[in-house]
């Protein structure tokens, strides 16, 4: 096949000073710099960079997207035939309602509904398939009220990220036409329904304000319950599954800080503890005690500590779970009378449950080589039941209600794969790579039974690394058609990631970023001493901070690889991160580079005291995470 020629973008030199040091960047001109404006009208990308990005376009086009368009379109009608479109998520109570959602055979969007526990019929609250209309639509979720009469829900109609709020009375199923527009999509009600906490972005896109809006009254009237300066840190706002308190939640990458507000008035928010560099936890509430997630003290595993609501401060922390180095606590959920933590040991996760009562621990393990597992409260406090999904690269998610007071599992569903899938037919192995500075990498595979190992397969070896993100050892429908055409499909867990630990995060960042480099390379050639492949016929795949992964193995050890895939590529960091205006930016400092730090303002009342990471989950789960139906 004789393929076009590239496209090559054009050369333009441009010098910047920073730091008394002069640099050259040719292509800086790639850069829009009316990038807020093409944010919200993409019409307006400068007409240069728009040529340039279709001949790139139109190159795809030539040299893949044509020649292999009946194999493309085979897998995806296979990944597709995988895939079960009329599908329901799993009902979760509260009170005298249990919420759920569905989607229906091809149909984009999900439709959300309600069900009497007593027994009724089925209401349909929202369908989002009706409300998207033929334009762009994305659907921000969903979250009703504690009195059963509303639900607000929020979506995207621009790709701007930019949300629309509006407010359904359950009753009637109509909108109120009450509407709060160009939010960031956070929002929580608060205790007696009378109002709604949501959040803002900024002029650069960052989530940055809060703001409680009356039901009744103008949006124009919204107070500002909390404004955070500094450009470093993130705001979201949340609820504790008590339903006593809102919490705002500041953060960057590396520290964080909270604030509570009593849900069920209009008191300012108090500070639990104030941030500090390096310093992170979050907060969950019970009886009046604070239960909290916490780095603090060189805990840098995490463990768990206990404080008085009245007197949340530090200095009142009192340590409930110990640190233990290599058990990495993921997060928790805090019931009425049980407290449930995922764990993260030598890759591997586990579920643990502490009767706070007496004390007793329990733990959920499971026998497979390699699996993810995730957990997550409903809408009810005070209850003995979590919900968990395990799966692993040979078996569909299942996903099980636990009761915590008999160890009873049970299955409420199982993934269904349309066109068939028999676990048997696959291996899941875990195995390891040693790094040149001795440490073990794990690498978990996929691949058919009866595999040679001869060096003939070809391989997909995934990598990410960055962020302290662990790459989950699930199910995935899509990598059964590389698999089935004979691929060992392997994921290294490099370093840069949490998965066996912070101190394997903490050694791939920063001036051990080369360990990242070092540690996907040694998996690739332990791949080929195993026999599971062969130099030269391997295929590397990374995305975002994953992708600066591919550009540097492409040019360390280019003989390995038969092809890179670098999708959307964090290779310009050096740029990227003297870009102060770009959204991401700041909050990435810690991550990349040390920065400076402001103070946030509450209020118009700035605090005059240091500043403060984390990326929080709401602490109140919603229907984006809760009731969705599997789609993997």
């Amino acid at each position: 096949m004789t393929l076009p020629k590239p496209p090559v973008a054009e050369k333009r030199p441009q010098n910047s000073t920073i730091h008394g040091i002069t640099r050259q960047d040719p292509y800086a001109w790639l850069r829009a710099d009316n990038w807020q404006e093409v944010m919200q009208a993409p019409d307006k990308l400068p007409a240069d960079i728009r040529a340039y990005l279709e001949a790139e376009n139109a190159y795809f086009s030539a040299a893949f997207e044509t020649p292999h368009a009946a194999l493309s379109e085979a897998i995806y009608r296979e990944i597709r035939g995988r895939i079960k479109e009329d599908d329901s998520g799993i009902a979760s109570p509260d009170g005298p309602w249990a919420y759920n959602s569905r989607m229906e055979e091809g149909k984009q969007y999900p439709i959300m509904v309600r069900t009497p526990r007593e027994g009724g019929a089925e209401q349909v609250i929202l369908d989002a398939n009706i409300e998207a209309g033929d334009g762009y639509f994305g659907f921000g979720g969903g979250e009703h009220d504690p009195s059963h009469r509303f639900f607000a829900w929020s979506a995207d109609r621009q790709g701007s990220e930019f949300y629309t709020l509006d407010i359904r009375d359950m009753t009637t199923g109509k909108d109120t036409g009450e509407r709060i527009v160009e939010m960031a999509g956070d929002a929580v009600w608060s205790a007696d329904s009378s109002a709604i906490y949501y959040t803002e972005f900024d002029e650069s896109h960052r989530p940055f304000r809060v703001r409680r809006h009356v039901l009744g009254t103008p949006q124009a009237d919204d107070a500002i319950i909390y404004e955070e300066e500094d450009p470093g840190f993130f705001v979201s706002v949340g609820k504790t599954l008590s339903e006593k308190f809102i919490i705002i939640d500041a953060h960057d990458h590396q520290t964080s800080e909270a604030w509570l507000i009593d849900a069920s008035t209009e008191s300012a928010p108090r500070c639990v503890s104030p941030r500090e560099i390096d310093r992170e936890y979050e907060v969950d509430e019970r009886g009046g005690l604070l239960y909290l997630r916490t780095n603090a003290g060189g805990a840098e595993d995490f463990k768990i500590v206990t404080a008085p609501a009245a007197t949340p401060d530090a200095t009142n922390w009192r340590d409930l779970v110990p640190h233990t180095p290599g058990v990495l606590i993921l997060d928790i959920i805090l019931l009425a009378n049980h407290l449930v933590r995922l764990e993260r040991s030598e890759g591997l996760p586990r579920i643990i449950s502490r009767d706070l009562r007496t004390g007793r621990e329990e733990t959920i393990r499971f026998e497979e080589e390699a699996y993810s597992l995730g957990m997550s409260a409903g809408y009810e406090f005070d209850t003995a039941t979590i919900r968990f999904t395990y799966s692993s690269p040979t078996t569909p998610a299942r996903t099980y209600d636990l009761d915590l007071e008999t160890g009873t599992r049970t299955l409420l569903k199982e993934q269904q794969v349309p066109s068939g899938h028999n676990p048997a037919d696959y291996e899941t192995r875990r195995i390891f790579a040693t790094a040149t500075d001795g440490a073990r990498v794990p690498i978990t595979l996929l691949y058919r039974k009866g595999l040679k190992l001869d060096g003939s397969a070809p391989a997909l070896l995934y990598g990410y690394g960055a962020y302290g993100i662990a790459m989950t050892a699930n199910f995935s429908v899509s990598n059964l058609s590389l698999v089935d055409r004979g691929f060992v499909y392997a994921t290294a867990h490099v370093r840069g990631g949490m998965d066996k630990g912070y101190a394997w995060y903490r050694d791939g960042r920063r001036d051990k970023k080369t360990n990242t480099f070092n540690d996907f390379i040694a998996a690739a050639e332990t791949l080929i001493q195993l026999g599971y492949t062969s130099s030269g016929r391997i295929v590397a795949e990374g995305g975002s901070a994953g992708g600066m992964l591919m550009g540097a193995i492409a040019n360390l050890q280019p003989k390995l690889w038969a092809g890179v895939i670098a999708e959307v590529p964090f290779v310009d960091v050096l740029n990227t991160m003297l870009d102060a205006s770009l959204p991401l930016t700041p909050p990435e400092w810690p991550e990349w580079a040390t920065r400076s730090r402001a103070s946030p303002t509450i209020g118009a009342l700035p605090l005059t005291r240091p500043t403060s990471r984390s990326w929080r989950r709401p602490i109140r789960r919603s229907w984006r995470s809760l009731a969705s139906p599997i789609r993997a």
